[in-house]
């Protein structure tokens, strides 16, 4: 499939070969302050500049690994990159809420969560495999986040657990993007996205059902194909007459596309953001924030 045509059609026109991401990390100010971190990684040699669109965020040049150093060792900070770091944020939760992570391994979002929380609060965090837990135990351990707890889970099935959510963090797992993937185009095919495209749906349904009256999702992937994005936004739309889609804060990126491929979209499915590599110089992303309508009481 010639996915630089389906590029086109949507109307983006790139070299991708050309485009280099900057490499970014997230200080985690639950162990130490700003300042006090920068003044370290700049003796250090780091080159550091502050990413405009996130709280915490900082883009950097260095002449050997970030992931080895004391400070990367001690939880000081988290190599993430820049797009990752704009949903946990949107999520915007409150040191008082019950949060839930449906995709939480290696834990980027869970420790960010954790940080924009104070440790306060309750986030449960799921993830299927053993190996991912551990992965996200250790980051856990690792940035001091101790509001956390963990399961091992499907989260299509979280309805199992009896609770009922104030925010819900909707990472989905996704088909990726040619940044993150040097051979995206030669291994992705459309029936990829439609696979993935099905799991989302009944991810995105199950959150919708356990989400409070009022309560806010967070949908987002790395992915630029329509079909795990917006099509996957209109289907939640359409099926759930209970959510409604609201803006973003983040003004990055560009609005959600409404017409895909000769199919007429929702308009409120331009309240979504895309970010396209060639125009945000991040990696590709997509990320949506839906709302559930507030219970009306019958006198």
């Amino acid at each position: 499939m010639n996915f630089i045509a389906r590029y086109e059609e949507l109307g983006q026109s790139f070299d991708f070969r050309k485009i280099t991401l900057r490499r970014s990390l997230r200080i985690n100010a639950l162990k130490i302050k700003e300042d006090e971190l920068k003044k370290r990684l700049l003796k250090n040699e780091i080159k550091l500049e502050k990413i405009p669109f996130v709280k915490n965020g900082y883009f950097y040049e260095a002449k050997f690994s970030l992931g080895s150093t004391p400070e990367y060792l001690q939880g000081y900070y988290y190599l993430q990159e820049a797009a990752s770091q704009i949903p946990a944020e949107e999520l915007d939760p409150l040191e008082g809420d019950i949060v839930l992570d449906m995709a939480a391994s290696p834990g980027s979002k869970t420790t960010q969560l954790a940080q924009l929380m104070n440790n306060k609060g309750v986030i449960v965090a799921l993830d299927t495999e053993k190996k991912r837990l551990q992965s996200l135990q250790n980051n856990l351990e690792r940035l001091s986040a101790t509001n956390t707890i963990i399961i091992k889970k499907d989260a299509r099935h979280v309805l199992d657990l009896g609770v009922k959510f104030d925010r819900i963090l909707l990472d989905a797992p996704c088909s990726g993007n040619f940044c993150v993937e040097p051979n995206y185009f030669a291994i992705r095919t459309l029936n990829d996205l439609h696979q993935r495209s099905k799991l989302q749906k009944e991810l995105l349904g199950a959150a919708i059902k356990v989400l409070k009256p009022g309560g806010t999702i967070v949908y987002s992937t790395c992915s630029l194909e329509p079909e795990e994005d917006e099509m996957v936004i209109e289907w939640a739309l359409v099926n759930h007459a209970d959510i409604e889609l609201v803006e973003l804060k983040t003004k990055i990126g560009e609005s959600g596309a409404t017409n895909i491929f000769g199919k007429e979209l929702r308009a409120d499915v331009s309240k979504t953001r895309k970010f396209w590599p060639h125009k945000t110089g991040t990696e590709g992303f997509f990320i949506a924030k839906l709302k559930k309508k507030q219970e009306i009481i019958m006198q």
